[in-house]
């Protein structure tokens, strides 16, 4: 009996066609989905950067406008007529002097009670500066000013030049600016901002915590004149502070060859015996080193604390101040906030 034709299993053919349709499929739709993942995480990161870059950028503006305004758009720096604190000297009577007015050389100061760099310069030549005042051959100007207030935003050096002023109103102002410094509290601490603080500290100086100290302090009675201090340092464009000049000359013009405490001594007693203070020269030749043209004016940019260095320098190194209007730490001397 001949062998009986058994046709395909066209069925079982075309269920596993199927399969292998339904395979690709599945594979091509995963694939597609993972694109589709894929472009929807991008426009998600785009996004996100996008919005994280606006932020920044807007709080860059706020806080630039905060840093440019300083002293301008604090009611309670403005509250009031100006009232200048007993004995204040030079133009607009912005000045607290030290010393005897007699003494043939001036130093010339200006310095916020927040900023490290003042600090560093206190501490280095402190001892230096009393010494010669004590012998009536150096009077120092003070001028206070807000910079770290608006970099860091606070109101300590506001409130610290307040009490400062109250200190002079006291006859105590030497001894209480050298007891702000010595306690001086780290950069990003407001801790100045605290009335409480700096009626505490004021403990520290014999006679000066009185009733009229306090009130003084608690009504904010300078604050208009501080403004006004700082108003004069932005208008002079220093780079930063401190900002310090023996007799109108910047003391860190000369950055390789910086007047140290023993050539500020050695210029003072030159120019008292009518040298022509030849020794204010750190080079030890010639006239001082004359203060470099100012910078531009502030950008308005903040500054952080690292904009500051706040570890003591050598008596023999140049002093980093506080970049007025923001950037990296600015060389003590010739320009502004």
């Amino acid at each position: 009996m001949p062998p009986r034709f058994v046709w395909p299993n066209v069925s079982e053919k075309n269920d596993g066609a199927n399969r292998d349709a339904t395979k690709r499929s599945a594979r091509e739709r995963l694939l597609a989905e993972r694109e589709r993942q894929k472009k929807k995480d991008k426009r998600r990161r785009t996004l996100i950067v996008s919005a994280a870059v606006v932020g920044v950028l807007g709080l860059a503006a706020v806080v630039g406008l905060i840093a440019a305004n300083t002293g301008k758009g604090d009611k309670s720096a403005k509250a009031g007529p100006v009232a200048a604190p007993s004995g204040a000297t030079g133009k607009d009577a912005l000045a607290i002097q030290t010393g005897k007015p007699e003494a043939k050389s001036t130093l010339t100061v200006w310095e916020d009670f927040r900023c490290p760099a003042c600090k560093a310069f206190e501490d280095n030549y402190r001892a230096t500066v009393h010494d010669l005042e004590a012998r009536g051959l150096l009077k120092v100007d003070y001028h206070l000013v807000t910079l770290i207030d608006g970099n860091m935003t606070g109101t300590g050096s506001l409130k610290a030049a307040n009490a400062a002023a109250c200190a002079q109103d006291a006859g105590k102002f030497p001894a209480y600016h050298d007891v702000l410094f010595q306690n001086q509290p780290q950069e990003a601490d407001d801790a100045y901002g605290k009335n409480p603080r700096l009626l505490e500290l004021a403990g520290k100086v014999e006679g000066l915590d009185t009733p009229a100290f306090r009130s003084c302090v608690d009504s904010g009675t300078h604050n208009s004149w501080v403004a006004k201090s700082h108003e004069a340092f932005r208008a002079g464009k220093f780079r930063g502070t401190p900002s310090v000049l023996l007799n109108g000359k910047d003391i860190f013009a000369d950055q390789a060859h910086p007047l140290t405490p023993q050539k500020l001594k050695e210029a003072v007693e030159a120019a008292a015996k009518g040298n022509g203070g030849a020794a204010a020269n750190p080079k030890g030749t010639g006239s001082p080193s004359a203060s470099p043209s100012p910078s531009a004016s502030p950008s308005g940019k903040s500054s952080s604390s690292s904009l500051s260095s706040s570890s003591s320098s050598s008596s023999s190194a140049p002093v980093s101040g506080s970049r007025a209007g923001g950037g990296g730490p600015a060389k003590a001397g010739a320009a502004e906030d």
